[in-house]
């Protein structure tokens, strides 16, 4: 009597690891099956390969829009450092319409420009992630002084630090 006592816990411990061990299973199949499903385009597909040749086959319609050059800047850096210089070239990428516009005024742009780039330090410029925040910050500037809509983006052709 006691062996049948100690058989069934044994036995109830190795019938209950089955079911789980094919769940496990089964789960795997169907995340796989899923995933091939949707990575060869059978289900939730953007578009038929038809579709994607005849646009490759169509060329893009570019923007209608300008550039308008600023003249290349070389801007002493602060005091603080050491005798530095920045080289800086740029162009601004204009709706063709306000082109003429935004060239009228671009002794201003050129001030501001002059202004916030010579109030940076060397270590504002150093760091690998700066030409970006400054990029944005003086695309900003730029916008403000030329109003609103007349700017799209600020290119930076040449950014030097000697």
């Amino acid at each position: 009597m006691t062996d049948a006592v100690e058989d069934t816990p044994e036995e109830a411990a190795k019938a209950s690891k089955v079911p789980l061990i094919l769940g496990v299973v089964a789960l795997l199949l169907g995340v796989g099956g899923g995933f091939f499903a949707t990575f060869s385009g059978i289900i939730l597909a953007p578009e038929s390969a038809t579709e994607v040749a005849r646009q490759s086959e169509t060329p893009a319609e570019l923007p209608n829009v300008s550039f308008v050059a600023i003249e290349p800047m070389v801007i002493s850096l602060a005091p603080s450092s050491q005798g530095r210089h920045l080289r800086f070239r740029a162009q601004l990428e204009v709706p063709s319409q306000h082109a003429a516009d935004v060239e009228s005024i671009l002794p201003r742009v050129v001030d501001v420009l002059n202004g916030y780039l010579r109030a940076l330090e060397t270590k504002d410029i150093e760091s690998p992630a700066a030409l970006m925040r400054l990029r944005a910050q003086m695309l900003r500037r730029v916008q403000i002084v030329t109003g609103a809509g007349r700017v799209n983006d600020l290119l930076i052709m040449e950014f030097v630090l000697s």
